[in-house]
């Protein structure tokens, strides 16, 4: 006969030494980690690690006694020409007891590419523990995370507990390349899998502070952008050309410099008039961040930010747009002084869009602006603008039912308040379930701001791992308690 008990009476039976250590977590933490499961580079190899990858997963959650159904997606055709098989997405269910809350898990086991020779100081792909972090691709973005969830319904398990609420996986591997075919695949579900889920979550970002945990409750979106300007498709001499053209270079240069001053106010009319108003109660939550100014700015190696306190930098980094330039394609960037006036140029920029930016009118904003500037230089080149990627900001209801439990958790296991946060980056996953299952979507991170997502040496705290995996558990019967 299955039992139910609080929350610190299964925190310490099914965390405690000798059950956690008989089967230690982190093996198969490495296990996972040792699986190059690179979605950014399109080659057969990598292609097969990743449906390797989705193997094992589903292989631990056959064993949990869930059911799983791996689903084939069929191949992927790459703008070169090749076919590549895409992974399949795990849709996984444990429990569908209609007095309990159905809680939907979202995860990626995909990786960003990573190589020794590019600066890590272990094997990336060999799970290795130095002073309490846990270095490997993957660690924290995003197989941590994922364990760590399946760590905590492992514990009812363990301890012959039933568990407080009924589960839902989502288990992808192409979310570092874009999540192909997901958003498709969820909109199919919509009246099936999904039909009685009742709150979804998402572990795939970071704390802001090394030691407090937080609550990830929106993020931006992204508008991408190009700009060409065009006199011919050959580049020219500037000893024969110079002086009498209307330069390229010339003319991008103009554009790009009309987008942004050097305050950073985005310079394109208009384009402040619908983000959302900042309320008194918004305000108070920026106040309460625990974030160390300077130990942010020594960790960050510039010289100095645009604003000078806390609050500025944090409203500026969530929950303003941000412009930013990210290159010119067709000029001349490499070593030696080569003197071509560049036929044809790219300008690359993109916009962080925030809550509750249009994104079709931030389109023809940045169009406009771009042409009026275009049209007082009264030059022969030709200018084309398009945007070329367009993904929505996210906002979640902070009073939700979920919320609060995660509150409560967080302040069982950690002995403390999370932080409220945003991410100024764009998590497009979030919106999608939002907007098609219609859904209270939450982030709970369970990794350090240092932790190193897609960058070298890439880690995630043996602290944090084992905590975050008591904290799921934590929120399950908190979850159950407020349903």
């Amino acid at each position: 006969m299955r039992r139910s008990c609080g929350v610190e009476h299964v925190l310490r039976l099914a965390f405690q030494p000798n059950i956690s250590s008989s089967q230690p977590p982190l093996n198969t933490l490495k296990e996972w980690v040792a699986v190059k499961s690179d979605s950014v580079q399109p080659t057969p190899g990598f292609r097969q690690e990743i449906v390797r990858m989705m193997g094992l997963a589903a292989e631990k959650l056959s064993h949990l006694g869930a059911g799983v159904d791996a689903v084939d997606l069929g191949t992927q055709q790459l703008p070169d020409g090749q076919s590549l098989p895409l992974p399949p997405i795990i849709l996984a269910d444990l429990g569908n007891d209609p007095e309990k809350p159905t809680v939907c898990f979202y995860g990626h086991l995909d990786v960003q590419p990573a190589r020794k020779e590019d600066g890590w100081l272990t094997d990336p792909y060999t799970l290795t523990e130095v002073d309490g972090k846990l270095y490997g691709r993957g660690a924290t973005d995003n197989k941590g995370p994922v364990l760590a969830f399946l760590n905590a319904v492992s514990a009812f398990a363990a301890l012959e507990q039933d568990l407080p609420v009924n589960i839902k996986f989502v288990l992808e591997g192409m979310e570092e390349a874009g999540s192909v075919a997901l958003e498709e695949l969820v909109e199919k579900e919509k009246q099936r899998f999904f039909s009685g889920v009742d709150y979804v979550i998402i572990s795939d970002n970071l704390w802001i502070s090394r030691t407090r945990p937080a609550l990830t409750y929106g993020t931006r979106g992204n508008s991408y952008f190009t700009v060409e300007v065009k006199c011919r498709d050959q580049d020219f001499h500037s000893g024969t050309f110079g002086g009498i053209l209307d330069e390229p270079m010339a003319d991008l240069v103009a554009l790009l410099g009309s987008l942004v001053d050097s305050s950073g106010r985005i310079l394109i009319p208009g384009i402040y008039d619908n983000v959302a108003p900042l309320t008194e109660e918004e305000n108070a939550l920026y106040e309460a961040i625990d974030l160390d100014l300077e130990e942010y700015h020594n960790s960050s190696h510039v010289a100095r930010f645009l604003f000078d306190t806390k609050e500025e930098i944090l409203k500026h980094l969530w929950r303003y747009p941000s412009l930013s330039i990210h290159g010119i394609e067709g000029a001349f960037d490499g070593p030696g002084a080569k003197t071509v006036i560049p036929g044809r140029v790219v300008g690359k920029f993109s916009i962080r869009l925030v809550p509750h930016m249009d994104m079709s009118v931030v389109e023809k904003q940045v169009k406009q602006h771009l042409e009026d500037i275009f049209s007082k230089r009264n030059s022969s080149n030709q200018m084309t603008v398009s945007m070329t990627l367009g993904m929505h900001p996210w906002l979640a209801n902070i009073k939700d039912n979920q919320y609060l439990a995660a509150k409560r958790a967080i302040k069982t296991v950690f002995g403390t308040e999370p932080d409220m946060i945003r991410d100024g980056s764009t998590i497009p996953i979030a919106k999608i379930f939002q907007d098609i299952i219609q859904k209270s979507v939450m982030m709970l991170p369970l990794g350090a701001v240092d932790d190193g997502e897609h960058s070298q040496n890439e880690k995630i705290n043996r602290w944090n791992y084992i905590e975050g995996s008591k904290l799921f558990a934590a929120f399950f019967l908190e979850m159950a308690k407020l349903h």
